[in-house]
């Protein structure tokens, strides 16, 4: 079902340069949920979702995909999506992450993007005393990958 809804929705999200992050139908019974989540470098605005959200409604009422009535949500992934694919770490290069490990250690930096199918590169802000510092992060030391608000760039501005 979800490539189907994939297909009628990616004329759509194309004409917009959005892309497709995760289409989910859920909730059986008599009202099930529609989620699809969409992004792209820069951001989704509100005018956006809303052109996709009708777009995607007249197409499955044109086409009757799904049978009952149904909600329909379009949304961003927002600050707390994990980064997992090298799509993520691209769409999101030169973002603020919060890398949790999974020895349950943490570390903010600077995403400079993936590196291999299994790494990405974050850049540590150091202090006055000590160098900015390039780290390769291998995927398989990590629990999630977050972006985050980088609170001394945010105080800088002010």
């Amino acid at each position: 079902m979800e490539s189907k809804i994939e297909s009628l929705l990616r004329p759509i999200v194309d004409e917009l340069g959005v892309e497709i992050i995760k289409i989910s139908l859920g909730g059986g019974g008599h009202n099930p949920l529609l989620k699809v989540v969409v992004d792209k470098a820069g951001g989704v605005d509100s005018g956006m979702l809303e052109r996709i959200s009708r777009g995607l409604a007249l197409q499955l009422d044109v086409e009757d995909l799904i049978k009952s009535a149904f909600r329909l949500e379009v949304t961003t992934p927002g600050l707390d999506w994990p980064l997992t694919t090298n799509a993520d770490f691209e769409r999101y290069r030169g973002e603020w992450l919060k890398v949790m490990f999974a020895d349950g250690s943490s570390q903010e930096g600077r995403n400079l993007g993936p590196v291999s199918d299994h790494a990405f590169m974050l850049l540590v802000e150091g202090s006055k005393r000590v160098k900015d510092q390039e780290q390769v992060i291998e995927m398989a030391d990590v629990n999630k990958v977050v972006r985050a608000i980088n609170w001394k760039e945010v105080s800088r501005t002010k």
